[in-house]
């Protein structure tokens, strides 16, 4: 996988390859910031265009969910139905616990790097409990800016995964 992103991002500079990779859901800056490393950029500006990056996406996100999910109740009903039914199990399942913690949650929801979380889950997640979308981006800002810490700690060697 590793060859296949840098192929794909060779041609730019690495800063800019850096936030492409950040902004991707799938790696967000989870896989930018070791990519960054591999490709010779020092720790702090690598974490600094990760984060960077990987917010670029979320206040469309934010703003667009709600339009883009009343489009699809309109003129999509099955794929409207599917989200109802997802929407519904996860408040259902996590209410009780995101209620409680609210604001602690949304950020370390987003600030453990593991897969599935993360600054686009974060954002669906804001939407799908009703946070306020300012709330939502500064608490998505926040689990960012830690979870690239970790990340950068990890991937420098100063910190170690279980």
């Amino acid at each position: 996988m590793t060859h296949r992103l840098t192929s794909f991002l060779d041609f730019l500079p690495p800063p800019v390859a850096v936030v492409v990779a950040a902004m991707l859901p799938l790696l967000e800056l989870r896989g930018a910031i070791p990519f960054g490393r591999l490709l010779g950029m020092a720790a702090m500006p690598t974490y600094l265009w990760a984060v960077l990056g990987n917010m670029i996406p979320i206040p469309f996100i934010l703003w667009w969910l709600e339009p883009v999910t009343a489009w699809a109740n309109r003129h999509l009903p099955v794929l409207s139905r599917m989200l109802e039914r997802l929407f519904s199990s996860t408040r259902r399942r996590h209410s009780g616990r995101f209620e409680r913690l609210r604001d602690l949650a949304l950020v370390t929801f987003v600030a453990i790097p593991l897969p599935v979380t993360g600054a686009w889950s974060g954002a669906v997640a804001a939407f799908v409990f009703g946070v306020s979308k300012r709330r939502a981006l500064t608490l998505i800002a926040l689990g960012v800016a830690i979870a690239g810490v970790v990340v950068s700690l990890v991937t420098s060697g100063v910190a170690t995964v279980l």
